[in-house]
Parts: C-alpha cells; sequence; structure tokens
C-alpha cells in the first residue's frame, strides 16, 4: 500500500518564479557574455563528479557572493566577455528578472489550507530572497546557505523531510531540475520536475489528492 503523501517541498527559481533560464538569459545578453560559454562553466562547476566547485562553496555558505562574483568574472574575463570587470553585484544583476509565479504560489498556499504540510527548499545564490507571507505559505524553509548543505546532496531533503515532521516517503517534491529531482527520489520522497504550471498542478493534485485551482 503506498505512502499517503503529507507534505509538499518546492524549490524557489524556475518553480515559485518564472523560469530560470529567462532571468538568466536577460542577464547574459545585458551583461554581453558568450551564452555558451556560461552553460559550459556551469556544467563543469555543478558537476557531480567535481568535489568542490564555486558554486558548490556558494551553496552551502563555505563562500560569499562577492567572492563568487569574482571567481565568476575571472572566468569571464579569461574568456573575452565585454563586462566580465563587473563583478560586484553580477548576481543581483543575474536574478533580477526573476517574477513571481503566482499560480504555483496560490497551490502552495491551497495545500497548506487543506492540512499538507509544505515547504521551501532552495539552493541558494546569495539571493535576498523576498520573504514576506513566507510565514503564511511555508512551514518550514531550508536554505542551503544556511545550513551547509545543498541539493542534490541526500542530507538536506532528509533535513527538510524532519523538519516538516514526516518522514521522506510523505513528501513529494518540485523542482525545475532534473538532478535536484533524481536526488529527492534517492532520498525517498517523490519527485515531480516542473516544465509548465498545468502539468505540475495535474501531477500535484493527483498525488495529494485535492484540487488545487
Amino acid at each position: 500500500m503506498a505512502t499517503p503523501l503529507r507534505g509538499l517541498l518546492v524549490d524557489y527559481g524556475g518553480v515559485l518564479t518564472n523560469p530560470l533560464e529567462d532571468a538568466v538569459g536577460a542577464w547574459l545578453r545585458a551583461d554581453g557574455i558568450d551564452p555558451d560559454h556560461f552553460t559550459e562553466l556551469m556544467r563543469r562547476w555543478l558537476s557531480t563528479d567535481a568535489e568542490r566547485s564555486a558554486v558548490h562553496d556558494l551553496e552551502t555558505g563555505r563562500i560569499g557572493a562577492a567572492d563568487f562574483e569574482r571567481q565568476l568574472a575571472a572566468e569571464f574575463a579569461r574568456a573575452g566577455d565585454r563586462h566580465a570587470a563587473e563583478a560586484a553585484g553580477m548576481l543581483t544583476r543575474m536574478f533580477a528578472g526573476f517574477r513571481p509565479e503566482p499560480d504555483m504560489i496560490q497551490v502552495v498556499r491551497t495545500a497548506r489550507a487543506a492540512g499538507v504540510r509544505t515547504g521551501l527548499l532552495s539552493n541558494s545564490w546569495g539571493l535576498d530572497y523576498p520573504r514576506e507571507g513566507w510565514d503564511e505559505l511555508f512551514d518550514v524553509v531550508v536554505i542551503s546557505g544556511e545550513v551547509g548543505l545543498r541539493k542534490p546532496d541526500q542530507a538536506i531533503y532528509a533535513l527538510a523531510a524532519e523538519r516538516l515532521g514526516l518522514r521522506p516517503g510523505e513528501v513529494v517534491f518540485v523542482d525545475d531540475l532534473a538532478p535536484n529531482v533524481r536526488g529527492a527520489a534517492t532520498a525517498g520522497m517523490v519527485g515531480v520536475q516542473h516544465t509548465d504550471v498545468d502539468a505540475t498542478v495535474a501531477e500535484l493534485e493527483l498525488l495529494l489528492g485535492l484540487r488545487l485551482r
């Protein structure tokens, strides 16, 4: 018999906001950065084969935003990107295009009102999250840089489930990035990869047995 799902964890950027690639793409164009070089650099820094990288260090709080910006700017400078020297404020510019996704925010609110335990599980890039109203939306908030763990490491999913007061098998996790969804599934959660609002809502309604719209 399947374990009833009693918890809903969601990512922030790309789930509760417009797609990550939209915001980052606008920044790359504005700062004159080669998108292919950026994609290759992120692939290398985010590789599960890399024990440590600037991204890993930033997401777990081992380095601050300013240190990360300097390292990123140095990589761009080596590739000859036009505004590479403008390290200060790079992360702010990178995420300036984030906009709230009201339908997904309402899904979380509706689920919580129906008795589902809700939480945010986000890998932080030094982002100054707009936290107004979060106390009405989430039972728990787990930010990677604040807990020293990052997705897709299994320990961060276990921590989030513990803070929800649930077992991992009682939690469904929504993220736009496939490696993070696989990490949640490996940790025992039900993983949903968010590609568009309608598909995600339909899947969550089926999994939770609730009408969310």
